[in-house]
């Protein structure tokens, strides 16, 4: 039951899947905390240090149990959250109470767990980004050389078709799946760096032994599947790394904010439109209305997380020398916020994307209302091929078109350029080919080969690539 009393994030209440919140959860971030622990001491004891097994194996047993109660208590006492836990996996873990945290400083726990937890993180992030792309790649094909109209400056241009569109949402998240794949492989843990970053207190374990302390590192990063360390560092890692995550986060939303500004430009139109339930109320005035609520909600989360890229890059420019303290609470909050934000965005996107309405008629009727005006230099060259005079048959399409655009808007009649030219003497000799000069496939280019190109080159190889992601897109719940 959600707390009615008190503020809970609309991310957490609302937005975000389980399984990201779990991620980020008190739970999962103690638990990879143990774990830290856990193999720090079994490299120590590896290394020769005089670690007993049954302190690794109690350490073990207990590693998922957290006694919050006890933390949460002792935290209150000594206003310390790495030393409450490591009182409280103690109070379960006799054998090894003394063993627990030996060597290292906060961050060992702190820095290593958030770098261990954001790499799954970025991993589902990836997953939805698939998903997402699927969908819209199945909508790419199905309208591959469906002819609509495309705009510059939201103006009138030429032709485009809806598969094509499609394509350009599509290849803006699969530059998000290359960045958010590279960056979550490119992460490095903190390590084993003790209080400054220059593992002095680790060289006083191992009685001035380099290798021991190299091997200690190694040992620990390789048990958390990771390859290496950062080379150098202050207590924390660089906090550069957090605006790296957090950037890649930010294309995310800016492909999904652009995807949603499009439907809603569209569904303006009455052209395509996001799914709408059943019982779904699009006003509480105006009954008749079907808003564009779900692509408004990407657009407001995705500004959201691009907002938090400027709180990242202060936080990683303002450490000073070796560590401050003021990223701590800044990061507990932007951290998490933005994965769970760019994940709302995604299952949305997901969600508009397997479900998109294609009004054909409305499509057509858009394209028909321009194409006059697109297929006058078609026209023109076809005249001109038999017999006619270029300049003369220029100046009658521009008085023919004048006129046409001068009854559209200022008498809102239908756009009648083709019947007007088509009655026109001066293209008698062409009359009989207009219908065909006028057909909305002459004008859409290879948009259905690009689509075609597109998916058997791109879209296709990441799909079957991560085919087993598929399907793994909860529909939010509101």
């Amino acid at each position: 039951m959600p707390n009615r009393d008190r503020y809970e994030s609309p991310l957490a209440g609302r937005y975000a899947s389980r399984e990201m919140l779990t991620l980020f959860s008190p739970w999962k971030r103690i638990q990879t905390w143990r774990t830290l622990w856990i193999e720090l001491a079994r490299a120590e004891r590896d290394l020769g240090l005089a670690i007993p097994a049954e302190a690794i194996r109690e350490m073990e047993a207990k590693r998922d149990d957290v006694n919050f109660d006890v933390a949460d208590a002792r935290e209150r006492e000594v206003r310390h959250d790495v030393m409450a836990h490591v009182y409280a996996f103690g109070e379960q873990c006799p054998s090894a109470k003394a063993f627990i945290h030996l060597g290292a400083t906060s961050c060992y726990v702190t820095d290593n767990a958030d770098i261990i937890i954001m790499r799954d993180a970025l991993r589902l992030i990836a997953r939805r980004i698939v998903n997402a792309v699927d969908r819209l790649g199945k909508f790419a094909a199905a309208h591959r050389d469906m002819a609509t109209l495309a705009f510059t400056h939201f103006q009138p241009a030429q032709c485009t078709t809806v598969g094509k569109r499609a394509c350009l949402w599509a290849q803006d998240l699969l530059y998000d799946l290359d960045e958010t794949t590279r960056v979550a492989a490119s992460l490095e843990l903190l390590g084993v760096k003790g209080t400054t970053g220059t593992q002095a207190s680790f060289l006083e374990l191992f009685d001035g032994d380099h290798l021991k302390v190299k091997s200690l590192e190694v040992s620990v990063a390789r048990a958390l599947n990771f390859d290496r360390s950062v080379a150098v560092s202050g207590q924390t890692y660089p906090r550069k790394l957090d605006w790296n995550i957090v950037s890649s986060l930010v294309g995310v939303a800016v492909s999904c904010s652009k995807f949603a500004c499009d439907l809603r430009l569209l569904q303006h139109r009455r052209e395509v439109e996001e799914p709408f339930e059943k019982s779904q109320i699009g006003s509480s005035a105006m009954a008749y209305k079907r808003n564009p609520m779900r692509s408004e909600r990407v657009n407001g989360l995705a500004r959201f997380v691009i907002s938090i890229s400027d709180s990242a890059a202060h936080t990683a420019a303002g450490q000073w020398l070796e560590r401050t303290l003021d990223d701590s609470a800044n990061r507990r909050l932007t951290l998490p916020e933005a994965f769970l934000a760019a994940e709302a965005c995604l299952l949305l996107v997901c969600d508009i994307a397997g479900g998109l309405v294609v009004n054909r008629r409305v499509v057509d009727r858009g394209v028909r209302e321009e194409l006059p005006f697109m297929a006058t230099e078609n026209i023109l060259m076809a005249a001109v091929k038999r017999g006619g005079d270029r300049q003369e048959l220029h100046e009658r399409i521009r008085v023919h078109s004048m006129e046409a655009i001068r009854r559209v808007k200022e008498d809102g009649a239908p756009n009648d350029l083709f019947n007007r030219i088509a009655g026109d003497p001066a293209f008698h000799h062409i009359k009989n080919e207009l219908p065909s000069l006028a057909d909305p496939a002459a004008f859409t280019g290879r948009s259905a080969e690009q689509v075609d190109e597109f998916l058997a080159d791109r879209l296709n190889p990441a799909i079957d690539k991560y085919k087993d992601w598929i399907g793994d897109a909860p529909k939010p719940e509101v």
